[in-house]
């Protein structure tokens, strides 16, 4: 009987040592929600590594998107101030045209009138010239009346004014009063381009009748354009004038167009936007106003503390990374993270981490075996 019991204690034994588990093999040890203790086998398979953080120049990139745009000095609409019906135009959106080229002739029985009264007004005003200076020298001798002297006189005068108002009203046609005599009357007149650029817009066709509000073509000047971006309130301290930047279309983003800050609107829009003018440094004339361009800002570069982006992890919508407390022994720590730039993160609250060992690699494998550690 003894024997028989020594030898079932013996095969238990045996059993029980057969299972006992090796210290690589064990689990993580218990503790703090936040620590996480490996085993040897956990610690090798990780393959972690660490470092500091350290003082870097970190600078950011602001992407934003905006149009091209034309000062209101690089844009004409072209209208005839006292009307008249277009006879002729060849212009297109898109064409070319020349400052002191002829872009449409326009026809009006108005313009005829308009010269017939200069002409008549110019032969009274010599005549009136004529009859007062001979009033004024018969009322030196007083062979004539103050009163007739002085009617003269403001009949001279008036017809110097008329003459001097019809005279401004052919300008405004593109008539020339100093050409103009009764051999030469014209029922057209000539509108011509007051800038060098191309046509935006034309409104009109042949034989319509145009009123002086109404605006026949518009044309642009694209040798001064820029692009007017929109630039939330929030990243308004970010910029300042002269700020250099790149610019680029969604058809062709790997074409850089450089830019340089010009003008920051003092005006917020009830969207928080601000418009933010920029400069094209070299002009590209496949570049029209109205394009969508979208835009990359460097911002100013600062020293502060960083670390590699992989140290940071995310869990439950906050960032954390893990401080080596010993060789095995990690404890997950809350960051708050600023800029990133060239593989590196900002560290807005470092205080709690200056000196301390971060895992930079293998970080999430940390977190996994944390988050298992608290399913058990």
């Amino acid at each position: 009987m003894y024997k028989i019991f020594y030898i079932s204690f013996l095969v238990v034994f045996t059993a029980c040592s057969s299972n006992k588990e090796k210290p690589e093999d064990l689990p993580v040890v218990a503790g703090p929600e936040n620590v996480i203790v490996l085993s040897d086998a956990q610690s090798h398979s990780a393959a972690l590594s660490v470092s500091k953080i350290e003082k870097r120049s970190i600078s950011s990139i602001l992407k934003v998107n905006g149009v091209i745009d034309v000062p209101p000095q690089n844009m004409v609409s072209v209208s005839m101030p006292l009307g008249g019906y277009l006879r002729t135009t060849k212009l297109l959106p898109g064409m070319h045209i020349r400052k002191g080229e002829v872009i449409a002739t326009m026809e009006d029985q108005l313009y005829i009138q308009l010269q017939q009264e200069y002409l008549t007004v110019k032969s009274k005003l010599q005549f009136a010239g004529s009859e007062y200076e001979r009033q004024r020298e018969l009322n030196q001798t007083k062979a004539s009346s103050d009163k007739v002297y002085q009617q003269a006189l403001m009949e001279y005068k008036n017809q110097k004014i008329a003459l001097s108002a019809l005279t401004e009203k052919l300008k405004l046609i593109n008539i020339s009063p100093d050409n103009l005599d009764e051999t030469n009357l014209s029922k057209n007149i000539n509108i011509y381009s007051s800038i060098d650029g191309f046509v935006s817009k034309v409104n009109v066709n042949i034989g319509k009748y145009v009123n002086p509000s109404d605006i026949l073509f518009e044309l642009v000047n694209p040798d001064d354009i820029h692009l007017n971006m929109k630039i939330y309130e929030k990243d308004l301290n970010k910029l300042k004038i002269g700020q250099e930047l790149i610019a680029y279309t969604n058809d062709n983003p790997e074409l850089k167009h450089p830019c340089e800050i010009i003008l920051i609107s003092k005006n917020v829009d009830e969207d928080r936007s601000i418009e933010v003018h920029c400069h094209f440094k070299d002009y590209d004339k496949e570049l029209i106003p109205g394009m969508y361009m979208n835009a990359e800002i460097d911002i100013m570069s600062k020293e502060s503390f960083s670390i590699e982006e992989d140290a940071v992890v995310n869990f439950e919508a906050k960032k954390y990374v893990f401080v080596q407390v010993s060789d095995k022994k990690f404890e997950m720590t809350a960051v708050e993270t600023g800029i990133s730039e060239k593989g590196f993160v900002e560290l807005k609250n470092p205080e709690a981490l200056e000196g301390k060992d971060i895992v930079v690699k293998g970080a999430y494998t940390l977190l996994m075996v944390l988050k298992n550690k608290e399913e058990e």
